[in-house]
């Protein structure tokens, strides 16, 4: 398999994503959760980082928030739904969310004008407002924010031409353009941790397996621009200063926690909890970013109508939201299905689901009650359903969904100025 922020080849192997990409299974924080949502339950996120900050911010009533972003190089689809209704849901629990519309991205790298990825983009803005995202969500068009720009010219300070070649495979003629966007779309990630928006906090970053390359390199970048570098110790933290040393007796002043002090480093015991937020609120007042790594999930690629990755380089792929629902369903009919070589084969052994681009559609988009799922996946396996009649009721809920949603559609483009909104 290929995974890169740019291209998804072969057949994915999840375990051995975790393993390699260095992620945990999802499926170990499930039970830490006061609630969960459909894909969580479903095992469609099957991976996070770091995604324990999320889960503690949760229960301890701790301020977090949700970020994510699209780049509007074509309509959106039922892949960049899945996204958005992963966003919905964390602010529907309590989290802060931020919307990015990754237009400097789709200009460098697909070539699109400015008018189009404005025109574009608006159609992914409402969208997520049709599918429940409040007015307290932050959304901007990156090129519109200057916030963004300053923050990714800091971080591009802190990454080299080598780095990004071995995370990206950057080449001799890659651009500078799109090497940027990397740092742009850095500081889209730790933007949710600045001063104007609440100071440092839990942030994560819903996305595909393919962008993992974005979340590790923000990672390294919001530990490399913040004045202390933190390492967990026994019994407490050791803290550097990636400034000068200035810095350490200035915090060893002010650490109200026992401590020794060496020329390099200081030792603090206590609270691991309490000594960093101590830590990060002192750098604040130096002026400094006091960022927390951003933490991350990671979904599955939804499957294409005709097999492989859905994508929208590939229209008869994917299932437009601006799809007209007549046509939305001769696509579904159209569809790549687990069943077997002949209807009476499929009655004598039963579909198989899991290999069924029709039975993601109910998984992911179209059923809602766990129980409802089930028994479609007992009626296909037991061969009591064959495809031709699955795909006429899944045509149908898609038909619905989307007549629904395009009114909703229609609603959010008149209430647009209720939202904030930075646009170019």
């Amino acid at each position: 398999m290929r995974i890169t922020p740019w291209e998804v080849e072969g057949v994915i192997d999840y375990s051995r994503l975790i393993q390699e990409f260095g992620m945990k299974p999802f499926s170990e924080l499930i039970g830490k959760l006061p609630e969960t949502s459909p894909l969580i339950r479903r095992g469609v996120i099957f991976g996070h980082r770091d995604y324990e900050r999320i889960v503690g911010a949760i229960n301890n009533k701790k301020p977090w928030a949700v970020m994510s972003g699209f780049m509007p190089s074509g309509m959106p689809h039922f892949g960049h739904k899945m996204t958005m209704d992963e966003i919905v849901w964390h602010q529907k629990i309590g989290g802060n969310a931020f919307v990015a519309i990754a237009d400097m991205e789709a200009h460098v790298v697909r070539g699109f004008s400015w008018d189009e990825v404005k025109k574009v983009g608006l159609e992914y803005i409402k969208s997520i407002i049709a599918l429940g995202l409040n007015e307290n969500a932050i959304i901007y068009f990156q090129s519109a924010s200057s916030s963004i720009r300053d923050l990714a010219f800091e971080l591009s300070a802190e990454v080299n031409w080598s780095e990004l070649k071995a995370i990206y495979g950057f080449i001799s003629e890659t651009t500078l353009a799109k090497m940027y966007v990397t740092s742009i779309q850095a500081a889209d990630i730790l933007q949710p941790q600045l001063k104007e928006y609440g100071g440092p906090k839990p942030v994560v970053i819903p996305v595909g397996a393919d962008q993992d390359p974005h979340i590790r390199l923000t990672r390294d970048l919001a530990a490399r621009v913040n004045i202390f570098a933190l390492e967990s110790i026994d019994s407490g933290i050791r803290i550097r200063s990636r400034k000068d040393t200035d810095y350490l007796r200035k915090i060893s002043d002010v650490l109200n926690f026992d401590k020794k002090i060496y020329d390099e480093h200081i030792d603090a015991f206590g609270d691991k909890t309490e000594i960093e937020n101590e830590i990060r609120r002192f750098e604040l007042e130096l002026g400094g970013y006091a960022f927390l790594p951003p933490s991350s999930t990671y979904h599955r690629f939804i499957t294409g109508l005709t097999g492989g990755k859905m994508s929208s380089s590939k229209p008869e792929s994917f299932i437009s939201l601006l799809d007209k629902p007549e046509e939305a369903e001769k696509k579904v009919m159209k569809a790549i299905t687990g069943g077997r070589g002949s209807a009476e084969e499929q009655r004598k052994l039963g579909g198989e689901p899991d290999k069924c681009s029709v039975f993601e559609l109910y998984v992911i988009h179209l059923v809602e009650d766990d129980k409802e799922l089930e028994e479609i996946r007992n009626e296909c396996t037991s061969g009591k359903i064959l495809c031709g009649h699955c795909k006429k009721r899944a045509a149908s809920l898609v038909s619905e969904f989307l007549r629904e949603h395009q009114e909703k559609m229609k609603e959010a483009e008149a209430r647009l100025d209720a939202y904030n909104i930075v646009i170019r």
